[in-house]
């Protein structure tokens, strides 16, 4: 994880899917990327700024995951997500996955940079005040 400054905002426990898992009995690569994906979800949900296509929200621009181990079936995924400074449009995020079997250790990390993005536009707007007062703080 990046030595840049960053702040916990949000763990999400997944529950580790039979169907998760690929032909070489291990959580395929592309589901890492959907549990950060629940989890920036479920945040932005309680936070009451989920995306509405028919007004702002969250895009992601670019994401990036590290697979240090492998992550298998039965048990649950914690996936704790991180926040940096925020700009005008969008802020960092960065993301720690630990299965329930072996919580101590992360097993893959991975980031990506959201821009809020007024849909109907189809361009960058402002960050929500209440997204920029809890990364800033």
């Amino acid at each position: 994880m990046p030595q840049t400054r960053r702040k916990l905002v949000h763990t999400e426990i997944i529950p580790i899917r039979w169907g998760d898992m690929d032909a070489m009995n291990h959580v395929n690569n592309t589901v890492y990327f959907r549990y950060m994906e629940q989890t920036r979800i479920s945040w932005f949900e309680h936070l009451g700024v989920a995306p509405d296509p028919q007004g702002v929200g969250p895009v992601i621009v670019n994401a990036n995951c590290t697979f240090m181990k492998q992550i298998v079936y039965p048990g649950n995924v914690e996936v704790r997500m991180y926040v940096g400074k925020p700009g005008r449009s969008s802020f960092e995020t960065w993301l720690e996955l630990r299965p329930s079997y072996d919580a101590e250790t992360v097993y893959a990390e991975g980031g990506a940079k959201v821009v809020w993005v007024d849909f109907v536009k189809g361009k960058s707007t402002m960050l929500p005040e209440k997204i920029r007062q809890i990364v800033e703080r």
